[in-house]
Parts: structure tokens; sequence; C-alpha cells
């Protein structure tokens, strides 16, 4: 279990640091690489909009191959991916962050499905750990962007690149994993020659229960937040006489509140019968977080950022345990998991490209930060309502779902 809570912890790493990595340089890349608004727009929304389409193959995927394997794969298109956009910037900082994208995407899926098959007595901690290094991936990323900037004279094939060496580490710690494959049971099963039992080659259809549309809008709401605040938190910030380094270390921060909340709430949605106790707070901690940042005087961003993160990655962890904690079995949180982020992060591209395209159109933030306070209301709504001790009928269809 070392090498499988290691690899988790790996894996997890390298989740959000190739996202977060970019917009503290957003006006910096524009500059270099002559990009417009509306193409910083796109290329702020490409990962959620990427998470979306891939979300809804993968666990399809995971199915045919294994889980193991697969996420072995995604880490090499990671790399790939980050190292393509730096090769080339001018021609491939799109298709490369498409690719390294879809790579995420994949294992944002797979990783819930393989910890409730690999460990369930212990899911929220894996959980945790997995949260707690995504969230210290996203905090290097942000943070580390501008001073690489500086040090390297403005590198931009750095800038875009320097990501793909943990993604090739991490590849390589999960590389004993890869002979583990999906048995349909809590247990690792060695590979065989033998085909994967019916219940994990089939898909729940999930999108015929309420409970599953509550848990993927609150998916979905919070993506669209994280995302959104992301994507165009460091720009606000620059715009009210922040610097460069002052906005990349702003959000930084605000990955440090992820990180206080990481290993906590997990644990305790696991151990308590509902959890409404921890999406009201949670939910009202973004609020706060998100209102300071940007309309509290700007000496005190330091505090409303870190509250910020920290609703941020508890209502994150949550929507985790709950396409775990709302499936009766592994394959049925697979497919809950692939449903909830596929829709979800469809849903959460809106965030960055609604944002951006709001404030090109009104030269204010005010009108973009107004709708995401009113989907903040939304995501409440869902999250009480998916956090109640409820889960999917056990079933298992005749037919397959592919792609």
């Amino acid at each position: 279990m070392v090498l499988l809570v290691a690899g988790v912890a790996f894996v997890g790493y390298n989740l959000r640091g190739a996202i977060t990595s970019l917009p503290p340089l957003f006006p910096e890349l524009a500059g270099r690489l002559h990009l417009s608004a509306a193409t910083l727009s796109v290329l702020a929304a490409m990962p959620t909009a990427c998470f979306g389409v891939v979300s809804s193959f993968a666990a399809w995927f995971g199915r045919r191959f294994g889980e193991e394997r697969v996420l072995l794969g995604a880490l090499v298109i990671l790399t790939a991916g980050l190292l393509l956009r730096a090769a080339a910037p001018g021609a491939l900082l799109l298709p490369g962050t498409i690719g390294a994208s879809s790579a995420i995407a994949v294992m944002n899926v797979l990783l819930s499905s393989l910890i409730k098959r690999r460990w369930p007595q212990r899911a929220g901690l894996l959980v945790g750990a997995y949260i707690t290094a995504l969230s210290l991936g996203a905090i290097v990323g942000s943070l580390g962007a501008v001073p690489l900037w500086d040090a390297s004279g403005g590198s931009v094939p750095l800038a875009l690149g320097w990501l793909a060496a943990p993604a090739a580490l991490a590849a390589v710690v999960w590389l004993p994993q890869s002979r583990y494959r999906t048995g349909g049971s809590a247990s690792p099963v060695p590979a065989d020659p033998g085909r994967p039992s019916p219940r994990a080659r089939t898909a729940l259809p999930v999108y015929k229960h309420a409970l599953a549309w509550q848990v993927t809008v609150f998916m979905g709401t919070q993506s669209l937040l994280y995302y959104a605040a992301l994507s165009w938190l460091p720009t606000i910030v620059r715009d009210r006489g922040a610097s460069a380094g002052d906005a990349g270390n702003l959000l930084a921060l605000m990955g440090a509140g992820n990180l206080l909340v990481s290993l906590i709430v997990p644990v305790l949605a696991q151990r308590m019968r509902s959890s409404v106790a921890l999406v009201v707070p949670a939910t009202a901690a973004l609020a706060a977080g998100l209102a300071g940042a940007v309309y509290a005087p700007l000496g005190s961003a330091p505090l409303w950022v870190l509250i910020l993160g920290m609703g941020q990655n508890a209502t994150l962890s949550l929507a985790i345990f709950f396409t775990m904690a709302r499936a009766p079995h592994p394959a049925a949180a697979a497919s809950l998991s692939a449903f909830a982020q596929s829709v979800g992060y469809l849903l959460a591209s809106c965030g960055p490209l609604g944002v951006g395209l709001l404030h090109s159109a009104t030269g204010n933030w005010n009108p973009p930060v107004a709708v995401l306070f009113g989907l903040q209301a939304v995501m409440l709504v869902a999250g009480v309502l998916a956090a109640r001790p409820r889960v999917l009928p056990d079933e298992v269809p005749v037919t397959k779902h592919g792609p």
C-alpha cells in the first residue's frame, strides 16, 4: 500500500500545476506571443473544456484497458503535451495544452474509482493525500512561474515546459501499479490474459437519477468558480495595482489555503452520516474569500485569498468524495465520476471564458463577479442535496457504453 499511496500522491501533484503556472504570466505571454484578449480567454477555458469532453471517455478507457495502465498512459501524454508546447510555442501552445489537459481529465476521473476499488476502508485518507498533493502542485506552479520567468530572462519555452519534469517522475513512480488491472472488486487483481468481470466492463446509466445530477451540478459549479478565480484573479489584482510577482504570490497563497483543508475535509466527510455541515461553511468561505479578494483593500488580499483557497479545496474534496460515497460499487463510482466530471467540467469551462469575455465587453470586473456570486447559491443548493446519506441503485445494465 505504500507504493499505492506514493503513486496516488505523485499523480495528484501533476493535476493542477500545468494550469496554475500560466495565469500569472498571461500579460507577458500575450505580449511575447502576440495573443489577443479573446485568445487568452480561450487558453484559460481550454483545460476545463478538455476536462468536460475527455471525462466522458475516461471511464470506458479504464474499463477497457485497466485503470492503472490508463493512468500511466495519461502521465506519458501529459509529459509529451507540456514538452510540445514548450518546443514550438507559436504553433503548439494550444495543441500542447489540449494534450496535457486531456491527460489530466483522464486522471481526474479514474483516481476516484481506483481509490474506491483499491482501498475503500481508507478512501477518505487516500483522497486527502491526493488532494494535498494536488494543492502542492498548484502552489508550486503558480509560485514558481514568475520567478522562473524573471530568472530565465523571459524564456517562453521554459515557462511552458518546466513542469514536464515532475510529470515524467510521476510516470516512473506509478509504473509498478501497471501490473494491476480493473477487476471489479475492492482488491487489486494482478494482470492476466482473462477479461475483466462484466461489472468492471459496463457503465451505470447514472444520468437517470436525480442524485447523480446533484453531484454533477455541485462538481461543475465548484470547478467553474475555482477555474474562474484561477484564471482571472491575478489579472484582477494587477488591475487594482498589484505587481506580477504579487499576483503570482496571491495565487500561490490561494493554493496554500487549499492545502490547509485537504487532509481534513475528506476524512470528516467519511466519518459523518451527512455532509451538509461541511457543505455550508465551505460555500460560505468561498463566497467571503472571493468578495474580500475583489473588493476589500488590496493590503488585506492575502487573508481573503487564503480563505478563498480553503473554501475552494473544501468544496473540491466534497465533490470528489461524493462521486465515491454516492456509488454502491467501484464500477458505479467510475461511471458517476465520469458523468459528474464530463458534464461538470463542460459547465466549468464557461467560467474562465465567460468571465474573460464579459469583462472585455463591459470593461469592468463587477458584472462577471456578480455572476460568480449567483452561481455560488446554485452550488450551495446542489451541495446540500448531494450531501444527504444516499447512494445510487445497485444496477448494471446489459449493454456497455463506449465512445
